[in-house]
């Protein structure tokens, strides 16, 4: 039905996704919780969370969930990955656990644990590339991005440093803008999907 609100999955296995069905609904969306191949159906796109991304990667597998989400993906499903999401979009992963594996899908290298471990998590304020008012980014065990692919746009950064960028429909952020009660990145996410008719 015309002028439905856009039905945005949450992966919803392990980590923050609770938080991000939240703030999903609060820009407007319907936010179906996805711990199913078959919960992919319909889904106008999609958001990764934050959590622990090697405990992440191990039920994609079991639940069969991993091919299906990436073929949808890279079929043009929109994407936005926040923290241990990101990880599992990079294309690449330094310092991975033995085995792990990402969806492959954003050209960008991404380093687990990148400021620490969990004594090294701290807030700071993030601009976007527009400028206005700063985001407050939560940093809890987060991930770097150490490299960014030709054609990804970097959204927001600290000095030098991407912490949110975006390639067409897919956007990752390396913190959690989700734990800050501020919906400035969901809102533009949304902006990228066209709800299926």
């Amino acid at each position: 039905m015309a002028g439905s609100p856009p039905r945005v999955g949450v992966l919803a296995l392990q980590g923050a996704f609770r938080e991000h069905v939240q703030a999903l609904e609060r820009v407007g969306a319907d936010p179906i919780e996805v711990r199913t191949p078959e919960q992919l159906d319909g889904l106008d796109g999609i958001v990764l969370p934050g959590g622990e991304s090697t405990t992440m990667g191990i039920l994609l597998d079991t639940t069969g969930l991993r091919e299906p989400l990436t073929a949808a993906v890279r079929g043009g499903l929109p994407a936005f990955g926040t923290c241990a999401g990101l990880i599992l979009l990079a294309r690449d992963l330094e310092d991975g656990a033995v085995g792990q594996r990402t969806l492959g899908v954003l050209d960008v290298t991404a380093r687990r644990n990148g400021y620490g471990r969990q004594l090294a998590s701290f807030e700071a304020d993030i601009v976007l590339g527009g400028g206005g008012v700063p985001l407050p980014g939560i940093f809890i065990r987060a991930p770097r991005i150490t490299r960014v692919g030709e054609g990804v746009e970097v959204l927001a950064a600290i000095g030098d440093e991407p912490v949110a960028v975006r390639c067409g429909p897919i956007m990752a952020s390396t913190f959690h803008p989700e734990l800050a009660h501020d919906d400035r990145l969901h809102a533009l996410f949304l902006e990228r999907i066209t709800p299926q008719l």
